[in-house]
């Protein structure tokens, strides 16, 4: 476990100084909010933002009242991890699995350092792993050995259905980290809604072998989350092309989907280094939020 946090710990201090030396010393927190929260409401004054009024109160009958803010100092940060046999493809030690769990790993650690309260919910299509938002250093120590020791009992993925739990369970607005390969649909209409309620940050985890078959003509080719064997022909242009396309397709309209409804998304290759992709994602999200 000490060997693990350490090389985690490696990543995060080259995530660190990799943020800190592109954005010349402007780099505060990795998991930046939008700087206020509700604290109240009062009556409303000249001068103040007709946004700002809380029609709710206000219908009342009693005057009209805008809300207050104060500034949020704390974030709730939540992991919703996929953990289904899908993510169990790549090279040995460098599978999506093992790349999720890494960056899963990487950013509680960097939020639990920052004072966050930090979640998590392992999932495939049924609830494999939840636990609690929490603060401090122990706690990101659970956090880190439940990803790294968790043993599904489920092969199959159902995202819907953990999207669905998290919105119900996760109430404070919070930062979602949903990490998957996204091999599945029907997801979308409460992808959007974490969306609207939350600040969603979506990384979307491929490789190579799904898609780049060798031409070796008919193989068999084992599905587990199926648990069946296929026999396919990797030599057909037409298995290439639809392979191909159903890969290009669904990276392509998760990428739009998170555009239109202002969710940060970030695609990584398990071949490629991941660390320069992070970084670029949090100097984007900080510069928005800034």
């Amino acid at each position: 476990m000490r060997d693990l946090v350490k090389r985690l710990r490696k990543y995060e201090i080259r995530i660190r100084k990799a943020i800190n030396s592109q954005m010349q010393g402007d780099f505060h927190s990795v998991f930046k909010g939008s700087g206020l929260e509700f604290d109240d409401v009062r009556a409303y004054q000249y001068g103040d933002d007709v946004r700002h009024i809380d029609w709710n109160v206000s219908a009342k009958g009693h005057g009209t009242f805008v809300k207050t803010f104060k500034e949020e100092k704390e974030q709730n940060i939540f992991f919703i991890l996929d953990v289904s046999a899908s993510q169990d493809i790549g090279k040995p030690s460098q599978k999506k699995i093992d790349i999720a769990r890494e960056i899963c790993g990487i950013l509680t650690l960097s939020g639990i350092k920052e004072s966050s309260s930090v979640g998590l919910l392992c999932y495939s299509d049924t609830k494999e792993k939840y636990i609690k938002p929490n603060k401090g250093i122990k706690h990101a120590y659970e956090i880190v050995n439940a990803v790294y020791k968790l043993e599904p009992k489920s092969t199959k993925t159902d995202i819907n259905a953990a999207l669905s739990l998290a919105l119900s369970t996760i109430k404070r607005k919070s930062i979602f980290v949903i990490i998957s390969d996204f091999v599945d649909d029907g997801y979308e209409k409460n992808l959007k809604a974490i969306a609207r309620k939350h600040d969603l940050v979506v990384i979307h985890l491929a490789d190579d072998r799904e898609a780049k078959f060798p031409r070796i003509g008919i193989v068999p080719l084992y599905d587990k989350e199926a648990g069946k064997t296929v026999w396919v022909n990797t030599s057909s242009a037409d298995f290439r092309g639809k392979l191909d396309r159903y890969y290009s397709k669904n990276r392509e309209e998760l990428d739009e989907l998170c555009r239109k409804n202002n969710a940060n998304y970030l695609f990584v290759n398990t071949q490629e280094d991941y660390v320069p992709k992070l970084v670029k994602l949090f100097k984007i999200r900080n510069r928005i939020r800034r």
